[in-house]
Formats: structure tokens, C-alpha cells, sequence
């Protein structure tokens, strides 16, 4: 799955709630990486030998070994968080090898997604990427951004998911919805 540094990767949202994700490293990062699939509803085990404090607060379960490939059965996709070079290309080769989405944590050639920097008020969740390149200056405009997506934003976005329904019995085309909920969202943040 490496390829050229310029690549466009296809931006998606992942419904994780209840499906099985593995973390590969139970350092500073691997805790990052496992509270955020936690945060989705992922249903997350753990493989390292040791784990830095915060692991005891997550609902993950934790495999007190080294990794072994056949910890990737029945995965959706895996996280490799180890400070060992050679042991998150290993995961990662294991994991192409069974399908699997991987992500070598600040390797971007060495990743099927990358993650990007998410903020998140309500039912909104904006992402920055830059594809890997930089992710401090992903944070950086994250950071910005949050600044205008508040609150009120939050509001309106879950005032308008309550009006999907009745759009869809009353507009009988996408366009008149797509139509509607624009002057619903102008009207609302003006």
C-alpha cells in the first residue's frame, strides 16, 4: 500500500460503535489512538507487554504479551503504536496481507488511512489532514477552526438531523431537501 508522497486519500467517517479494533503498543500514543476508538464505540483490544497509566480507565481489553499476527482475527482494523520500527512494519504486512484497514502511528507510507485532526462539538466532527505531512499544522487549523464551530453550531446540526425525517415525507426530491435544509442553516446561523 506505499505509494507516491503526494497521494489523495478519500476522506471518510468510520461507524466503529461495536466493531472489534486492535492496538498494537501500549505507550503514550497507543493510549491516544485506544481513547479514540473508545470514543466511537469500538469495541478495542490492546497486545503489549506493558502499558503506560490511563489503560486502567478505558473499557479495552488488554493482552499482556507481544503481538502475534493472529491477534488480527476477526478485526476491522488495526492501530500500530510501538516505538519498534520493525514490529509495526510486521503489523502492518500482516495486516495487508488479511485486507485489514492499518495505520503505522506517524508513519504515513505505512498506512491503508491516516487520521486526521478532529475536532468535535455535538454531532459535529471537523477533520484536517494534510495527508500526512505535517500533523502539527493539521492540529494548528483544527485548533482554528474550533473557534468557529461552537455550541450554537451543535444546536442547529442536531435540531436539523430531528427535521430529517419529516424532509423526507414532505420534500420528494433530494434537491428540494438539499434546497430546504440550506435556507434552514442559513436562517439558523445568521
Amino acid at each position: 500500500m506505499t505509494g507516491r508522497p503526494d497521494k489523495q486519500y478519500y476522506m471518510a467517517c468510520l461507524d466503529l460503535e461495536g466493531r472489534r479494533c486492535l492496538v498494537v503498543g501500549a505507550g503514550p500514543v497507543g493510549l491516544e489512538k485506544a481513547t479514540g476508538l473508545v470514543e466511537c464505540g469500538a469495541r478495542v483490544t490492546v497486545v503489549a507487554p506493558q502499558a503506560v497509566a490511563g489503560f486502567d480507565a478505558l473499557d479495552v481489553e488488554w493482552l499482556a504479551r507481544e503481538y502475534d499476527p493472529a491477534d488480527l482475527g476477526g478485526q476491522f482494523l488495526v492501530i500500530a503504536a510501538t516505538s519498534n520500527e520493525e514490529l509495526n512494519r510486521r503489523v502492518f504486512a500482516d495486516a495487508e496481507a488479511r485486507g485489514l484497514l492499518c495505520n503505522v502511528a506517524d508513519v504515513p507510507e505505512l498506512c491503508s488511512f491516516i487520521l486526521p485532526a478532529v475536532h468535535r462539538e455535538g454531532p459535529i466532527a471537523v477533520a484536517v489532514s494534510t495527508g500526512g505531512a505535517s500533523p502539527a499544522l493539521a492540529q494548528l487549523l483544527r485548533s482554528r477552526i474550533a473557534a468557529q464551530v461552537g455550541p450554537k453550531e451543535a444546536l442547529v446540526a442536531e435540531r436539523l438531523r430531528a427535521l430529517r425525517p419529516w424532509a423526507k415525507r414532505t420534500f420528494p426530491t433530494y434537491e428540494e431537501r438539499r434546497d430546504f435544509f440550506q435556507r434552514e442553516v442559513e436562517r439558523s446561523l445568521r
